[in-house]
């Protein structure tokens, strides 16, 4: 469903992401798993189609990046600087946006009321949304971007900041999702989500896939017994390698 090929990003003089590849099977969660600054949101957003590519290639349920608007169909995209407008109610942000993927009448209605049961939106579902707290704003964000039902979803890191409850209802539509056949990527910084989600993991640092594989793939490549234990020798490993290299090159 998703394949991505060598994919680059520069920004001036600095590689944001640097030749990442990895493919994502239909009905597979797969996770992108590194700190803040690593290239995880850069990565995703190239995916989307909402930054251009300075290399390499990407494949969406067949369409290539130069097909954009065919992706953008077939995705379902939510980044942390998504925003509301908040003059509407979640009923209203929903309405509109079922407009805007050209959605039947009768069919947004349906998938409006499914969602807003999904996502216990029913005691805030008509209150402004620059009114809400950051769990429901959240809640909200996923129910636009899933609304059109697409066959892959793409979350960058989508319980940032909610409380326990929120983000809970998140993880637990995701795992839901999967079932339903959905193909997934999802970045996270977070181990616990990252073992509860993920199907395969790509560690990501510095704009480099460090290494992929399961869990217990990760686990026996670093020697390591918990996932937190291995991403972080593995870490030590790539930066101890991207030192030398600098050395080599001064």
């Amino acid at each position: 469903m998703i394949i991505v090929k060598n994919l680059e990003k520069d920004f001036g003089d600095f590689k944001a992401v640097n030749k990442i590849s990895f493919e994502v099977k239909s009905g597979e969660i797969f996770g992108l798993l590194g700190p803040n600054g690593a290239g995880k949101t850069t990565t995703l957003r190239m995916i989307a189609g909402l930054i251009t590519l300075s290399g390499g290639e990407i494949e969406v349920c067949g369409y290539k990046s130069d097909q954009s608007y065919e992706i953008k169909r077939n995705i379902g995209f939510l980044t942390g600087s998504t925003a509301l407008y908040g003059r509407l109610t979640p009923v209203e942000m929903l309405e509109y946006f079922g407009t805007l993927n050209f959605m039947p009448d009768k069919l947004k209605k349906q998938r409006i009321d499914e969602l807003i049961t999904l996502f216990r939106m029913e005691e805030f579902k008509d209150k402004w949304c620059q009114k809400l707290s950051t769990g429901q704003k959240q809640r909200v964000s996923i129910a636009r971007t899933i609304l059109h039902n697409p066959p892959v979803l793409i979350f960058d890191e989508p319980t940032s900041g909610l409380d326990i409850i929120s983000g809970q209802i998140i993880l637990d539509f995701i795992k839901d999702a999967k079932k339903e056949g959905k193909t997934i990527i999802f970045s996270t910084h977070n181990m616990s989500e990252a073992e509860f989600l993920c199907d395969t993991l790509g560690l990501v640092y510095r704009g480099n896939i460090i290494a992929k594989g399961t869990i217990d793939e990760l686990k026996e490549m670093s020697q390591e017994k918990t996932l937190r234990e291995a991403f972080l020798t593995l870490l030590n490993r790539s930066e101890i390698a991207y030192n030398e290299t600098k050395i080599l090159h001064q």
